[in-house]
This record gives structure tokens, sequence and C-alpha cells, in this order.
């Protein structure tokens, strides 16, 4: 057995790679959640600790860059965690022959992108390897972040809402137009931002259960992940589910579902039912969270993730065996 392109997607393969490989030797306590980031004690305080590699192909797409795309991703995991977002370390793999114009692009919209985080990077590895031995430029990030407060799907209970900050499927749909150069006239961009400063308010609801930033394959793997750590159900409704017209043209067209489609500026939360409206208002008060809507409850009638459709059906969703479109982050 080989790796394979889809041993990256977040899918199926993914979750293989996990537990046939990685797990089987590392086995730090903190790891066994495998959630966005690792809480650590640190002089009788907890910090959330996340690493990441972004690989991302084209390197510039519509809405961002692998620079901006490095720190919201980074940004993102760490506030879902329930963290403040502080430090963030950087290391740059570069092929030989990368024009140093463009690197100093990808590094100037990192800056730019910290500073609207109000994040430091703090610390850096460079590398650089032969001409062919790397796509250009691949970037890897560890963050630091002072926890607020712990979340875990394991707080979820039957009766609580899912609700989603915004629009799905942008960032996926924009890099599929960007890699295939479709000849489409569409203004669909990359959602990518940092979230902290609309999520971290939400920690101050007594009913918020868990969030998380449906990245690599979108809000259906996260939720399905979500239901195999809480061993409860999500009911979601095809209708409430905010797609953009374009998005949904476009994935019927290309044969992709919105659903699992990478999002880069978008969050996934469940959250009491009792606090669902007190968290809509905080997500809508917000320029990145105005189109945030309830698309789902939590159950216990059932484990997985049902989809009711426009129509009354019912369809479950599955762990993809691999993503429809690798190196999307």
């Amino acid at each position: 057995m080989k790796v394979e392109i889809g041993h990256g997607s977040g899918g199926k393969l993914t979750r293989e790679l996990i537990e046939k490989v990685f797990l089987k030797h590392f086995n730090a306590p903190e790891l066994k959640p495998l959630q966005d980031s690792s809480y650590v004690p640190v002089n009788h305080k907890k910090i959330a600790i996340t690493t990441d590699s972004y690989v991302i192909r084209p390197r510039f797409f519509p809405g961002g860059d692998i620079g901006k795309l490095s720190i919201c991703g980074t940004v993102n995991d760490l506030t879902v965690s329930g963290a403040v977002p502080k430090y963030i370390s950087v290391g740059f793999i570069l092929e030989e022959g990368l024009p140093l114009e463009e690197l100093e692009k990808i590094v100037e919209s990192m800056a730019k992108t910290a500073k609207e985080a109000g994040v430091k990077v703090v610390t850096g590895d460079t590398k650089v390897v032969e001409k062919g031995r790397c796509d250009g430029v691949y970037i890897n990030t560890t963050g630091v972040g002072e926890v607020v407060r712990e979340l875990s799907p394991l707080s979820s209970e039957p009766g609580d809402v899912v609700i989603v900050s915004g629009y799905v499927g942008d960032h996926g749909t924009a890099i599929s137009l960007a890699r295939e150069a479709f000849e489409i006239e569409t203004q669909v961009k990359s959602d990518c931002a940092p979230l902290n400063s609309l999520l971290l308010p939400l920690l101050e609801v007594e009913g918020l259960r868990w969030m998380r930033d449906p990245t690599r394959g979108g809000v259906a793997t996260t939720l399905i992940e979500f239901s195999e750590s809480s061993e409860l159900g999500v009911r979601l409704y095809e209708e409430k589910i905010p797609i953009r017209e374009e998005v949904q043209f476009i994935s019927e067209m290309i044969g992709y579902d919105p659903l699992y489609l990478a999002n880069e500026g978008k969050a996934v939360i469940v959250v009491s039912s009792k606090d669902a409206e007190r968290a809509l208002e905080i997500l809508k008060s917000h320029p990145l969270g105005k189109d945030a809507r309830i698309i789902g409850e939590v159950t216990e009638d059932f484990k997985g993730v049902r989809l009711i459709t426009k129509i009354g059906g019912e369809r479950r969703l599955e762990l993809l065996e691999e993503d429809p479109l690798p190196r999307i982050c």
C-alpha cells in the first residue's frame, strides 16, 4: 500500500491513515480528541496549540492566496477551539526558481492578515529544494492561543441546534474555477477570512457546545465527524442551508456537492436551543456572520447525518473516500 492523493483529503482515507499509522505511534492523551487544536497545560493554565500545512493550487486565487490562507486557517482552528489566537510560527519550503517578487507578495499578505487578526508571527524556518521538487512554495504554520473555554462535541445534547455562519461552498468553487479555467463569468470568490472577531464573543453564550471551521470535506464531513465523536445524530434541512445560486449551478455542472466543498471563512456551531437566537444575534451583528442561519438539530433518534431534501425526502450523508478537489488548502 502506498500514499495516495486521497490520504490528504480529510475523508475516509485520511481517517484510515491517522488511525493505522499516526495514532499507532503517537498516543499522547492531548492528541486523542482529534480536534482542530489540542489543549495543553502550562503553569496551571491551558493553551491551545494547532499546526497545519498549506499546499493549495493555484497559489493566488479570487479572494486570497496561500499566505492569507495559512494565517486564516491557523487563527480559525484556534478560535473554534475556544482560544484567543496569540502567536504563530511559519515554515517555508521554497522551490528553486520561485520569483522573489511572488514570495514577497505572499509574505506581505501573511503580515497583513496577521495584523488584521491581532496575532504575531514570532518564529519561522526556511528550506529550499531543487527545481521540480516542490510546487513553488509550501507553508507550515503552528499557532498558540490562550484557552478561554474548552469546547467538545461530548458536551452536546439532543435538541441542540446547528448553525452555519454564512454561505457554504464559496472557497471550493473559487479554487475549482481558478484551477480549471472554465469559461464562466462569475463573482464567486474564496471566503478566506480570520474568524476570531466573529466567533470569540460566542464564548460568552452559556449554551455554546462546539464549533468547527468546515474546511476540507466541507459542512457534510465536519458534521459527520461531530456525530462520530458525540455519538449523536444530526438532521439537516436542505432548504435552510445557504448556498449561492452560482455555487449551486457550478457544482451541478461540474458534479460536486456544495456540502462537501471546502470553506475558509465559515463556522459550524452547535448551541442549545434556548441560546440559539442569542448566538444568531451575535453572529449577524458582524459582517462575516450576517448570513448566519440555523440549518439543523442534534438528535438521539439515529447516528450520523441525514439531510431532509427540499422535496421532503431523506438522504444519509457519508464520508467521501477522497476529496474530489485535492490541494484545496
